[in-house]
This record gives C-alpha cells, sequence and structure tokens, in this order.
C-alpha cells in the first residue's frame, strides 16, 4: 500500500506543473493587457510601458513563468495587479463562505441522493425507480440559474421562509447561518444530487445480482441488512469517488450560484478578476482550485487502498 501511495503522491507532481504551464500560458495569449488595465484609458503609452516594466510584463515568457513558479513555491502568490493586496489575503476573505456553500450542497446531496438510489435500485421498474430517475434527469437538464431563482420565487418570496440573497458567517450563530445558506446550497447540489442518486442506483443493482446476496437472502438476513451491511458496502467505492470529485467541482462552480445569492464567495471574485485581467489573481485561484482536485483525488485513492485488500496488500 505505501509504495501505491508513493506513486500517486509522485503522479500529482507533473500534473500540477503541466496546469501551471497551461494556466500561465492561456492568460498571456488572450488578448488585454493588464497594464492597459490598471493604467485606465486616459492613460498615455509611456504611463502604460512603465507600469508594464515595473509588473514584469516586458520580460520574456520563459523569464516570468520560471519567476512565477519559484515564487510560488516560497509561499508568494503575489499581489492583485488591481488592488494591490497579497492575493494569499484576498483569497482567505473570500475561501470561507465558498467551502461552507460547498460543504452544505455536499451534505443535502449525500443526505438526499444516496437513499433516493437505494430506494430506486430496491424498487427497481417499479414507479418509485421511474419517479427517482425523472427526478434526476430534470436535475441534469436545468440549469442552476433557474433552479436557484425558483426556490428564491417559492421559499423566499412567496412563503418568506428564507431570506432573498446574502450571506451570514457561522460565528454569527448556527440558526443565522443554515438560514442564509440553505437555499443557495440546495441549488448547487440539485446536478449532485441527480449524478449521485444515478450513480448509488447503477451501483446497487449491480451488486444486488452478485450470488452471495442471493446467498444472504437465502440464509434468511433481513432486507435491511442486504441492503445495507452488504450491498451498500461493496457499492460504496464508486459512490465515494463521484461524491469526492463532486465536492471538488462545487468548489471550482460555484459562480452562478454566488452570482445569483449574492454570496461574497471564490466565485463573484473570479469573474472580477477576469473582468480586470488580473493575471496573479487568477493564477492562484486556478491553481488552488486543480489543488482541490489533486488533494481530493488523493483521498479517494487513499481510500482504495484501505478498502481493497488487493491494493492494501502491495
Amino acid at each position: 500500500m505505501a509504495y501505491y501511495l508513493i506513486r500517486r503522491l509522485l503522479m500529482a507532481i507533473p500534473v500540477m506543473g503541466l496546469i501551471a504551464l497551461i494556466v500561465f500560458l492561456l492568460l498571456r495569449l488572450t488578448p488585454g493587457d493588464p497594464a492597459q488595465a490598471i493604467a485606465g484609458d486616459q492613460a498615455t503609452p509611456e504611463q502604460i510601458a512603465a507600469i508594464r516594466d515595473s509588473l514584469g510584463l516586458d520580460a520574456p515568457l520563459t523569464s516570468q513563468f520560471v519567476t512565477w513558479v519559484g515564487n510560488m513555491l516560497r509561499g508568494d502568490f503575489g499581489y492583485s495587479l488591481i488592488s494591490q493586496r497579497p492575493v494569499l489575503e484576498m483569497i482567505g476573505q473570500r475561501i470561507g463562505p465558498t467551502l461552507a456553500l460547498a460543504t452544505v450542497a455536499m451534505i443535502l446531496t449525500v443526505v438526499i441522493s444516496i437513499p433516493l438510489g437505494i430506494l430506486a435500485a430496491r424498487r427497481h421498474g417499479q414507479l418509485v425507480d421511474r419517479f427517482v430517475m425523472s427526478l434526476s434527469v430534470i436535475g441534469f437538464s436545468v440549469p442552476i440559474f433557474v433552479i436557484g431563482y425558483v426556490l428564491i420565487g417559492i421559499f423566499a418570496v412567496n412563503l418568506k421562509w428564507f431570506p432573498v440573497q446574502g450571506y451570514k458567517p457561522l460565528a454569527d450563530g448556527l440558526w443565522p447561518f443554515l438560514h442564509r445558506i440553505f437555499l443557495p446550497g440546495l441549488a448547487l447540489s440539485s446536478i449532485y444530487i441527480a449524478l449521485v442518486s444515478r450513480m448509488t442506483r447503477a451501483a446497487m443493482l449491480e451488486v444486488l445480482r452478485e450470488d452471495y446476496i442471493r446467498t444472504a437472502r437465502a440464509k434468511g438476513l433481513s432486507e435491511r441488512v442486504i441492503l445495507f451491511r452488504h450491498a451498500l458496502r461493496n457499492a460504496a467505492i464508486p459512490i465515494l469517488t463521484v461524491v469526492g470529485t463532486g465536492f471538488a467541482m462545487m468548489i471550482s462552480g460555484v459562480v452562478v450560484t454566488e452570482t445569483v445569492f449574492n454570496i461574497p464567495g471564490l466565485g463573484r471574485l473570479v469573474v472580477d478578476a477576469v473582468l480586470a485581467r488580473d493575471y496573479p489573481l487568477i493564477q492562484a485561484i486556478i491553481l488552488l482550485t486543480a489543488g482541490t482536485y489533486v488533494v481530493i483525488n488523493l483521498l479517494i485513492d487513499i481510500s482504495y487502498a484501505v478498502t481493497d485488500p488487493r491494493i492494501r496488500y502491495q
């Protein structure tokens, strides 16, 4: 197992290096000039040239890339070109709402989708199964912003159970936090509820056809014990994979949800940085998001190593 984990860790290094190179080149080769954005429309060519020189944008791309990577390895992600504040400080102020939103959405996903998937597999081909699959199709088909506005219209405007927009940190109290975060969490989780419920159903159906399940039924074990102690345990690996990657996707895909519900998270920061062509800020956010994917995949690999004896005894 140690060899397996070391190999996975070593594989993450070239992946992050390739991502860094792609991000650096994409931002440098796209149209637009950050020096022009900083200087403003009324700036003279001399002023723009002075800003480019101070930012090091006139240096060769190779030199810029080596300098950027070296600074990152020392924990220095630079300063925002627009606000002149440290990039990590800006991300630190915005990452809390995004992580809170993604965590609530993932909890809702697991609590809702896995029981639905088990129920659909248990009632395969029946009305309940068709109903769950129909809900999953709707979850895949309807955009998140539409679901968000529908939830706002029903539960915030008409029923007045929740506020329309805004965010309260957990430090302000559990109830104010949940009262503000529930609707956006439900909107963000909609597509992942559809995905995880379908995956749970497919994995459970495959396991329920195995011989040891028939043997367990022949021995007189209750259906609850068969479903949760035998079937779900063996179907957990593909479900865990989808849940893990789904959490990383939530963190990187909260732009629409945060915009609809006016949540000051990383999603809105990304939009502002892209519009301003703030290279250091965009690069740092993308790399941190990619690093989140890598870490979560490593955690999934560790779970494989723990649960699969073929890997555990390598």
